[in-house]
């Protein structure tokens, strides 16, 4: 992000768009865009590609709350929701869908900047998490090809485990591959011979 956050806000009312701008620009300085219609809501955020959403809504139902959550893509960027009033299980349901700030009691001006800011950081706390949960499940499914790989090769050749191993990583090596691809071809060719 560059140090100019650009912020879509999402308010179909004008005077408390008016309101949200004037206390945005009174807080920083934002690149600042008002969607006031829902009708098209995911496009219009796409098009912008915005750093944060801000959503403000005087009394939302669940329906509307999971089409702005959906339309604003909280996986891709921060989504700061204010409302006037909610109930404890639609504050579940907008952060299970990855509303990175929900305050009730609606949009105050001095706190605006404050909300923005752990949005922002509480959206890239939770993607990295998402990352490394990844990763980690990559390299877990990897060990296990590998292990399946280095058993087929132990019970074909009569090789011991670090055998099998070195067997894999230097053929690997030799054909400029990943361990984990070659274990991975070396099981797709054993389930088609079995």
């Amino acid at each position: 992000m560059s140090d100019r956050l650009s912020v879509v806000v999402v308010e179909q009312d004008r005077e408390r768009a008016l309101l949200i701008v004037d206390s945005l620009r009174d807080a920083g300085d934002f690149d600042i865009h008002v969607i006031s219609e829902q009708t098209g809501l995911a496009r219009r955020i796409s098009e912008r590609d915005p750093d944060v959403v801000l959503i403000d809504i005087a009394n939302p139902s669940r329906d509307t709350l999971e089409e702005l959550t959906l339309a604003s893509s909280p996986l891709e960027r921060p989504v700061a929701m204010f409302v006037d009033r909610s109930e404890a299980n639609l504050t579940k349901a907008a952060i299970e869908a990855g509303v990175s700030a929900y305050v009730v009691d609606g949009m105050r001006a001095d706190r605006l900047k404050p909300v923005l800011d752990a949005a922002v950081a509480r959206f890239h706390m939770f993607r990295q998490m998402r990352t490394e949960l990844a990763t980690t499940k990559r390299a877990l499914e990897e060990r296990k090809v590998i292990d399946r790989a280095k058993g087929l090769l132990m019970k074909a050749r009569g090789l011991d485990e670090d055998e099998a191993y070195a067997l894999l990583r230097k053929t690997a090596m030799d054909q400029g591959r990943k361990v984990a691809d070659v274990a991975e071809a070396l099981v797709t060719a054993a389930g088609l011979l079995s």
